[in-house]
């Protein structure tokens, strides 16, 4: 990065990403739940560019963490990671929906962290006033009214057998329009193409 970015780190085992983050010119300050972290963010929301929120923590978790910053005026435009050891589509499409702007599954490797935390930040520069969206026009405009139906019931979680169910339709042909529809959103999962139905108002 160009310049030096304040990263806010709420986990309740900080030491790992504590101790190298700074290696790679970030400045870290760690919390170690989520109480803390709105504590931290009500003095300090102006000196913090983008939150790594770790999912389960003791007193308040990430998801209830992640309301209470989405909900403060100062902070709601903060970009926020959340991190969590639970690889379900179902509610990591929920943490997006709630204003999450990316995740990460552990265990991970720092390089993928690395690289998740800069995509975020520059979607963020480009984006000053709604962070992290981009034009539909970007990625989204030859989704077809069928893609963009499936789509948007992907958002609300619905599963590839209840969206048939919904559009009377056959399970595969739920599944050659999903992708179709990553292809198009050059995305390769699930939780990917709901961010970008987020940004696309899907």
């Amino acid at each position: 990065m160009s310049e030096l970015k304040n990263i806010l780190l709420v986990d309740d085992n900080p030491k790992y990403l504590n101790d190298a983050l700074p290696y790679y010119g970030y400045s870290v300050t760690s919390v170690t739940d989520g109480v803390q972290a709105l504590r931290y963010l009500k003095k300090n929301s102006q000196n913090v560019d983008i939150i790594l929120l770790d999912v389960m923590m003791p007193n308040m978790n990430g998801w209830e963490t992640l309301k209470a910053i989405r909900k403060d005026t100062n902070t709601a435009d903060i970009p926020v990671i959340m991190i969590t050891a639970v690889n379900e589509d179902q509610k990591m499409i929920l943490g997006l929906r709630n204003g999450a702007d990316d995740y990460i599954i552990k265990p991970f490797i720092l390089p993928n962290l690395l690289a998740r935390i800069e995509a975020v930040l520059r979607r963020c520069e480009r984006n000053p006033v709604k962070k992290g969206m981009s034009s539909p026009a970007d990625y989204g405009a030859s989704l077809t009214s069928r893609e963009k139906e499936i789509l948007k019931l992907v958002s609300k979680g619905a599963s590839n057998k209840e969206i048939a169910d919904t559009l009377v339709v056959k399970e595969v042909t739920v599944k050659t329009h999903l992708n179709s529809v990553f292809k198009k959103l050059n995305v390769t999962s699930r939780t990917q193409a709901v961010l970008k139905a987020m940004q696309m108002d899907i």
